[in-house]
């Protein structure tokens, strides 16, 4: 079953679709960086439509005899979409392929190929900027046009996607089962290395979502409370707060600081008891995920509780259609800004994969 998260002030009424052809869901990664044109990395811009990250990475492997492990990328994005992204791959003194192979089959578009002195890792692309079409809109024109004046003002909770959880939840539910095998000693069959990724990503990304509808239920996700860890605007930096003060408190209104909640894993908690005391209902809920997590060896991190769309814009249609602009950090999910705005379904294209 998939977990809805709530909303910041009522939930909207309004419904629509998202994805009835791959052209209706755009996304283009933001590196961040040039490529330095050198090194043994082939550095790819890669088109992709109705493909995944994953089958992506495969036939890069195939068509240049480079193993998967060899072949880096900074984060996933959906199938179900038209997205372009970078790769990276290691080829240590092996000639050139033909990278125009990759476009044999109609769904890939080779738009750059350059080299790099290193791997791409993931995470460390700058944005995604996303260009979104909602179709067959149901919903009060004020009340919308209200949504998306409040989600450019203000940002969103900054949840997981459902696409973290997989379809109907069932990525959730696999790693549940796997860790209480885990936790009771019965063990279980072996499972992949990216398997395995997949499992405490969904399990982590659970505790984070449930801090997160903790601190919205309370109208407090957008506001630095006694005990915070603080995130800094478009940046990792990060700092305690034991009591904001009145800098805190107006550069957290400006948006310039966000409060951070755990990702859980190993390591010294950043946050003061008071934050403690309050999360520590929630956390015991999940006590054996928690200690799941810190057996896999995962570090304690922290991810901003509120995500802020750069360029965000709107433009209503003759046909019934909205269109949304917008750029979101690295890790933070445009379902989790259509979310706040109206009820979505999924138009006639599958389940998609994440576009962090």
């Amino acid at each position: 079953m998939t977990v809805t998260w709530p909303t910041a002030g009522a939930a909207p009424t309004g419904r629509g679709l998202i994805r009835c052809t791959p052209e209706d869901f755009v996304v283009r990664e933001q590196l961040g960086f040039a490529p330095d044109g050198s090194g043994e990395h082939a550095f790819l811009h890669l088109e992709k439509r109705g493909l995944n990250t994953a089958d992506l990475a495969q036939r890069i492997s195939e068509i240049s005899g480079v193993p998967l492990r060899d072949i880096g990328f900074s984060g996933m994005k959906d199938r179900n979409a038209v997205t372009s992204q970078w790769l990276s791959v290691g080829l240590a003194g092996q000639p050139e392929p033909d990278w125009l192979q990759l476009e044999i089959k109609g769904d890939v578009r080779v738009l750059e190929a350059t080299r790099h002195g290193r791997k791409l890792r993931r995470g460390v692309h700058r944005a995604n900027s996303f260009c979104l079409t909602l179709r067959q809109l149901q919903a009060d024109r004020v009340e919308l046009e209200q949504r998306l004046a409040g989600v450019r003002s203000g940002g969103v909770p900054n949840y997981f996607g459902e696409q973290r959880f997989g379809l109907g939840g069932s990525t959730l539910a696999q790693a549940r089962q796997w860790a209480a095998r885990s936790n009771s000693g019965r063990g279980g069959r072996k499972i992949s290395r990216n398997r395995r990724s997949l499992y405490l990503s969904a399990l982590r990304s659970l505790l984070f979502n449930r801090l997160l509808a903790q601190r919205v239920e309370e109208a407090t996700w957008n506001t630095i409370l006694p005990g915070d860890v603080c995130s800094l605007q478009g940046t990792r930096s990060r700092f305690a707060c034991e009591q904001p003060d009145a800098d805190i408190t107006a550069r957290a209104s400006a948006g310039d600081l966000h409060p951070a909640l755990p990702l859980w894993g190993r390591g010294e908690a950043l946050q003061g008891d008071a934050r403690q005391r309050a999360q520590a209902p929630v956390l015991a809920e999940e006590e054996g995920v928690c200690a799941f997590l810190e057996q896999a060896g995962l570090s304690l991190d922290y991810r901003p509780a509120r995500a802020l769309p750069d360029d965000f814009c709107w433009e209503f249609c003759d046909d019934d259609s909205l269109q949304l602009t917008f750029s979101l950090g690295a890790g933070s999910y445009a379902t989790a800004v259509l979310a706040q705005i109206l009820e979505y379904s999924q138009g006639d294209f599958a389940f998609g994969d994440g576009s962090e």
